[in-house]
């Protein structure tokens, strides 16, 4: 048992939209991710999804609305919710998630964006 240091662990995060697991908690995944630009409209049927905000804004688009995430906040997505990621113009944010292990990156849709490994850091 060692303590994580995000910032550390944050450099070693290669690519955009391409997850890093840092830690499990029983059947949980504590990944970190950048991201810039908008994602693919996806859900995850049988999982819920933890997005903390820990550098710039994220906007989480729902087919009915936005909302808008700040630099130490979080929003968690119900599992079978429609959603899109996204960020402003040329701003890269980085991102905390907890998610079940099993949880698919692009849950219902397969894209380019998709990962189906996440390096472990």
């Amino acid at each position: 048992m060692n303590a994580i240091n995000i910032r550390e662990k944050f450099q070693k995060v290669n690519g955009q939209w391409h997850p890093h697991q840092i830690a499990t908690v029983d059947d949980m995944q504590v990944i970190l991710a950048k991201i810039q630009g908008e994602f693919v409209w996806h859900k995850h049927d049988d999982e819920d999804e933890l997005f903390q905000v820990i550098k710039g804004t994220l906007y989480m688009k729902f087919r009915d609305k936005t909302v808008t995430v700040n630099e130490g906040e979080l929003i968690v997505v119900p599992k079978g919710v429609e959603h899109c990621p996204a960020t402003k113009d040329d701003e890269e944010v980085h991102l905390l998630l907890f998610e079940k292990l099993s949880t698919a990156h692009t849950g219902n849709v397969v894209h380019e964006k998709t990962q189906s490994e996440y390096p472990k850091i």
